[in-house]
């Protein structure tokens, strides 16, 4: 897998391009735009982690690019660094206000160029490292429930707008304190990841998401799934989790480590408080029921 980081090289000059290209192509992933217009396509299909943006351009200049930029969601975090030779401090100033990270003059030094591409691009992973941290449970490495709630949201949205369904099923381990109690928390800490990981690998699909609630209890959101295809698929969970063969012998339910699941599917304007509330009521007659079983929202 090619796990380079993307530089979008945008620039009028068809030489400039090829110098920037043939400098950073040994260490990166390198694309190319001519102009305004396919730097801002190319930015939005590609989404790379850094774009050297020239400020003189016929169609479009680097200021109202950067702009642009910055107004769509999908590329207004992308870093960018200005190429320009333009030498008064105000367009620089210019610049830097409007969000550039950085500033290079032309003509350019070739290890200028390349020091500042590495250092803005550390700067990239740095943060997204800080991201991905703000939004992962420590001990199960599932998503935590901030991530949730934020992609729940997007979720919803997104199945309003394409009219497409969205499931969500909330899971609870069963007697999950007797286990604790019996075999002591390091113990219960190792069960409680081994189902995460059993968990996370049932929902594997673009969008789909496993993600720690709180305690015991995990939460999995499944775009574009019907009631049908998410019933399945959390039978199939709750069978894996069973084949685990976790011993539990102070469970009432069943000699091994089990684990109880609802769940519900969007309804027309429902929204995602109703949604939660219907897979936690659905989760609670699962456990009244006998536990160790999947209860789902009945349809429309």
């Amino acid at each position: 897998m090619n796990t380079m980081q993307k530089v979008l090289v945008a620039d009028d000059d068809a030489i400039n391009r090829e110098v920037l290209a043939e400098l950073l192509k040994p260490e990166y992933t390198v694309l190319l735009a001519r102009d305004g217009a396919q730097t801002l396509d190319r930015a939005a299909r590609h989404v790379p982690d850094l774009i050297l943006l020239d400020v003189l351009m016929p169609d479009m200049d680097g200021f109202e690019v950067l702009r642009r930029l910055r107004e769509d969601p999908r590329t207004a975090d992308i870093a960018v660094i200005f190429v320009s030779g333009l030498g008064r401090p105000e367009d620089e100033a210019q610049g830097l206000k409007l969000g550039a990270s950085d500033y290079i003059s032309k003509p350019f030094n070739a290890t200028v160029v390349m020091a500042r591409v590495a250092l803005h691009l550390q700067m990239v992973r740095q943060r997204r490292m800080l991201e991905r941290l703000a939004h992962v449970d420590g001990l199960t490495e599932l998503a935590n429930r901030r991530r949730f709630d934020e992609m729940f949201e997007q979720e919803l949205q997104r199945a309003r707008r394409n009219g497409t369904p969205l499931s969500l099923a909330l899971l609870d381990i069963d007697a999950f304190k007797q286990y604790n109690d019996h075999y002591g928390h390091p113990a219960g800490d190792r069960a409680l990841r081994a189902v995460a990981r059993t968990a996370n690998a049932a929902v594997q699909r673009p969008g789909d998401l496993a993600a720690r609630y709180g305690g015991e209890e995990l939460v999995l959101l499944m775009p574009e799934t019907d009631a049908a295809h998410a019933r399945a698929l959390m039978d199939r969970l709750r069978d894996s989790l069973n084949r685990l063969a976790i011993e539990h012998l102070a469970s009432p339910v069943a000699p091994v480590l089990t684990a109880s699941v609802g769940g519900a599917t969007l309804l027309p304007d429902e929204d995602t408080t109703a949604l939660f509330a219907a897979a936690d009521a659905h989760l609670y007659r699962a456990k009244q029921a006998g536990r160790n079983r999947v209860v789902w929202r009945a349809t429309l």
